[in-house]
């Protein structure tokens, strides 16, 4: 028996050393993967070696990557050495529904299903592409679509007693919302929304194509909705402030001449919404499918046969966790009560305070940022 047992082993060995072989002589290609996950429990997207404390998805993504035989060992140590780029680098506790990164691999046979083997169940590889030789996923990006879900007594004005269950977003406060978001488009200078940026800094203006606030649904008996937003690129936090800076003219805390104030020079105390509700939608490569699309060698980077797979992955992994996360932690219903501490006419003071609570709140980092 043990004979018999100590062959299979070194059969299994053999063959898998035969497999190894045979992936080495495989060329590598550059391909893009199209992934979604549910980051909860995950410290963002970007991998940080030598960090293993602060896990993330890139930590499971490129254990699977070797796992599968897809890279060596080692290019999972340097990933300089597979040409890894990820298009935005979601951080901590923010999902994505159409995260693309981009890389070199070894175009094994079953190369999706040899991944997501080796994946958890929330995160998955939904697509592949091959792309140009020195196709970089975040240099390509023309724009990403974010999008925030939140539920709707986050509009409910501060003077009324909302019961969170009971609470119905009403058609003229959703208008409102509205022709509220609508005020981002365009190109502004958005150094309020993010840290560390001065009024000067040229890379403080973003250009926003749209944003805007879709219908209200009810799930688990609380009414939710979800705001869209398709930018060039973000800052860090910048998407959470521009929430933030609505919900809180929305409620009556601010008014609205706040919005064309912070485009300007002073120092304006905009508030953070939470992290919890913010996914990356989907990313866009116009400039390149017009290039590349079509020239018979490549595909262009559009995603509509997955479409479906998005769908049912959001449905199972990433509006759960957000619903169920909101239910049992209450991050909006607790993120609300700061707001009478914000100081929305004065900037220096209000500053101040808005620095502190920031700092003892239990803060889900959300990941505008992409391009910084």
């Amino acid at each position: 028996e043990e004979n018999g047992h100590q062959n299979k082993k070194l059969k299994k060995d053999a063959s898998e050393e035969d497999a190894e072989d045979q992936n080495k002589k495989l060329p590598k290609r550059k391909i893009v993967l199209l992934m979604a996950y549910s980051g909860k429990g995950y410290h963002g997207m970007q991998r940080n070696v030598g960090s293993s404390q602060f896990k993330t998805i890139e930590d499971d993504l490129v254990c699977a990557l070797v796992q599968s035989g897809c890279i060596p060992e080692n290019h999972g140590e340097d990933m300089k050495k597979m040409s890894f780029q990820r298009c935005a680098r979601t951080d901590k506790g923010v999902s994505a529904a159409g995260q693309i990164v981009s890389l070199k691999v070894r175009l094994v046979d079953d190369i999706l299903e040899k991944i997501n083997t080796h994946l958890p169940s929330h995160i998955r590889i939904l697509g592949l592409k091959r792309v140009t030789g020195g196709f970089n996923s975040k240099n390509k990006c023309d724009a990403r679509t974010y999008s925030y879900m939140l539920p709707t007594f986050a509009f409910a004005h501060k003077d009324h007693d909302v019961q969170e269950e009971v609470y119905r977003l009403d058609r003229e406060t959703l208008e409102k919302v509205n022709r509220l978001l609508a005020c981002y488009k365009g190109t502004h200078n958005f150094h309020n929304f993010t840290s560390q940026k001065g009024p000067r800094d040229p890379s403080a203006k973003r250009y926003i194509m749209e944003m805007y606030c879709g219908e209200p649904f009810v799930r688990e008996n609380v009414e939710f909705a979800v705001i869209k937003v398709k930018g060039q690129s973000f800052m860090m936090h910048q998407i959470r402030k521009m929430i933030g800076l609505v919900i809180a003219i929305v409620k009556g805390y601010a008014a609205e001449s706040i919005l064309e104030r912070s485009w300007g020079e002073e120092k304006v105390d905009v508030p953070k919404a939470p992290g919890l509700g913010l996914v990356l939608e989907r990313v866009h490569f116009e400039k390149y499918n017009r290039r590349f699309g079509n020239d018979g060698l490549h595909e262009p980077l559009e995603w509509t046969q997955e479409e479906e797979k998005i769908a049912a992955f959001k449905e199972q992994y990433i509006y759960p966790t957000i619903i169920n996360t909101e239910r049992e932690e209450k991050s909006m219903a607790n993120w609300l009560n700061t707001l009478s501490i914000h100081d929305f006419n004065s900037s220096a003071v209000g500053m101040q305070v808005n620095n502190k609570s920031s700092k003892n709140s239990s803060d889900l980092e959300g990941s505008d940022g992409c391009g910084d």
